[in-house]
């Protein structure tokens, strides 16, 4: 599929749609998730036709395309980190990015509030509700001890909330216990930390399963080759 921003515009209003419907068959409003592309899968020509077809959030996976992607569509997007994060380059992302999605170390938080700039930096904690030895992430009985620590960071790192990675499966009702066990758990720790973070934010949901993620609470799904692909349905 050619990525022109008409092309990658009628994808994303498919999206949008499913989207939409997904909160209203679930009695949320209409604006309570977030649609965030996976830039991994665009090149810089293609990036240009993201911004062209109104794609306002873009989540990066590695640090030098982040870096090099930004010099080109600097305030473009919103730009948000999605991938795996290592505390060495931790310091190339920190005044970067709105929302590092992906901290799932206690030293991953110690070198983000050494680098953090002055306002500090909004994070996710990234948990492995699947138990897959392949995903990162933290388990669930070690949420709350790294909430513990990141409070200890004196407004370095901020927790806005959750986020997971489910397991690829063909039907996407066989990962809704994955985003409903992160909903429950972000649900059991909000009152305790609503006085030190917002803990709003899920990030759950790809392309072949985020309408199941938004029905059980995400408020970001993330949306990779979809813009770029033909739906599932049309492929000969």
């Amino acid at each position: 599929m050619q990525a022109t921003p008409e092309r990658i515009s009628e994808r994303l209003e498919a999206v949008r749609w499913g989207v939409r419907e997904a909160l209203n068959e679930s009695g949320r409003g209409p604006d309570e998730t977030r649609i965030l592309v996976a830039s991994k899968y665009y090149t810089l020509e293609q990036m240009g036709a993201l911004a062209g077809a109104g794609v306002e959030i873009v989540g990066e996976n590695k640090v030098e395309d982040l870096l090099r992607k930004q010099e080109a569509f600097e305030d473009a997007f919103e730009w948000h980190f999605i991938g795996h994060l290592q505390r060495r380059k931790a310091r190339d992302v920190v005044s970067r990015v709105t929302l590092i999605h992906s901290v799932d170390s206690v030293r991953l938080v110690e070198e983000l509030a050494k680098r953090a700039p002055e306002e500090g930096v909004e994070v996710l904690v990234q948990v492995n509700v699947s138990g897959e030895e392949s995903k990162y992430g933290v388990r669930e009985d070690e949420v709350d001890p790294m909430l513990e620590v990141i409070g200890e960071t004196e407004g370095k790192v901020r927790a806005r909330g959750f986020s997971t990675l489910a397991p690829l499966v063909e039907q996407a009702e066989d990962v809704r216990y994955v985003f409903a066990k992160l909903r429950t758990i972000r649900d059991r720790l909000k009152n305790r930390w609503s006085s030190r973070f917002d803990l709003s934010e899920l990030s759950m949901g790809m392309s072949n399963d985020y309408r199941v993620a938004v029905e059980e609470g995400a408020t970001i799904v993330r949306i990779g080759r979809a813009l770029i692909e033909e739906p599932r349905e049309a492929r000969s």
